[in-house]
């Protein structure tokens, strides 16, 4: 177990804990469902319907706890899909919008849980940080005006 687990807070009526589960662990590769908790009949209400859940994504553990309405996803938390290619970026952006995710900018969108995710290849960490200023500036220039993350686009602008 790792020392540290983020927790999505799901409002999980209608399934919905389930249907997040069986979603992430397909787009994901070296995926699974560790463990799931159910609520019991101290929570008549809710016996029967996952209170807790752990998944690993790739190899991040995460957990989805089943809440309730109390609380929502909003962009203050995202999480960060590092990509090494093209073809990896579009994949993981199609996926995740799949069924009726939200687009933002900069490689950010929502999925059809209203999670925000970052889709971005590996190597704008390098390029942002370059000691060259007007390199990163470039970079940061073009990637302000894209939705979908281009490495081309970025790659150009890095060796202007």
């Amino acid at each position: 177990m790792q020392k540290i687990t983020p927790c999505l807070w799901f409002d999980g009526k209608d399934g919905k804990v389930e249907e997040a589960l069986n979603f992430y662990t397909s787009v994901f590769k070296n995926s699974k469902i560790s463990d799931i908790t159910y609520y019991g009949e101290v929570h008549p209400q809710m016996a029967g319907q996952i209170l807790v859940a752990r998944f690993v994504l790739d190899g991040q553990e995460l957990m989805i706890l089943n809440g309730g309405p109390g609380f929502k996803f909003t962009e203050a938390i995202s999480l960060s899909v590092n990509c090494e290619t093209q073809e990896e970026i579009d994949f993981y952006w199609d996926a995740l919008l799949a069924d009726g995710g939200q687009e933002s900018q900069c490689g950010w969108l929502k999925d059809k849980f209203g999670l925000s995710w970052q889709v971005a290849p590996s190597e704008i960490e390098k390029m942002l940080r370059d000691k060259d200023p007007k390199k990163a500036s470039n970079v940061m220039m073009a990637m302000m005006q894209m939705v979908k993350i281009d490495i081309k686009t970025l790659e150009e602008a890095y060796n202007k």
